[in-house]
């Protein structure tokens, strides 16, 4: 399954294995990310066990792009799956840091990974130490 959508610059989500594998390309942004989130929906429900998403050729430029892959998080946990986000750019990868989104997302191998709990979708294993905000 292939969507497009027609926008400034256009998104596209491209189903590589059925309900299993995704490739996201594009812009996401406040244009787009509707029929993506729709699109996403889609194959996350007819799938089983982790849905890999490729965002290498994605643009997230704001807060609605970043709020779609957290959705996709929580509708996949809700269904008993995991997201695992898979060659994440430069650009993404400062993004889900200053987000503090690297610590609950889980990355693809090769990436740095981060081990979520099956208790509770925010429990979190992690193998740096956290250093609280002191303002």
């Amino acid at each position: 399954m292939t969507l497009v959508v027609v926008a400034r610059v256009p998104a596209c989500v491209t189903e590589i294995s059925l309900g299993q594998e995704v490739a996201v390309s594009g812009r996401l942004d406040v244009t787009t990310v509707a029929a993506v989130r729709l699109a996403l929906y889609a194959i996350l429900d007819r799938g089983q066990g982790d849905l890999l998403m490729h965002l290498a050729e994605a643009e997230v430029c704001d807060a609605t792009g970043l709020g779609v892959i957290v959705g996709i998080h929580h509708r996949a946990y809700g269904a008993g799956r995991r997201l695992v986000l898979v060659d994440v750019s430069a650009r993404l990868d400062r993004l889900l840091r200053a987000s503090r989104l690297h610590r609950v997302l889980a990355r693809g191998p090769g990436e740095a990974e981060v081990t979520v709990l099956a208790s509770h979708p925010m429990t979190l294993r992690l193998s740096e130490p956290v250093v609280p905000f002191t303002g």
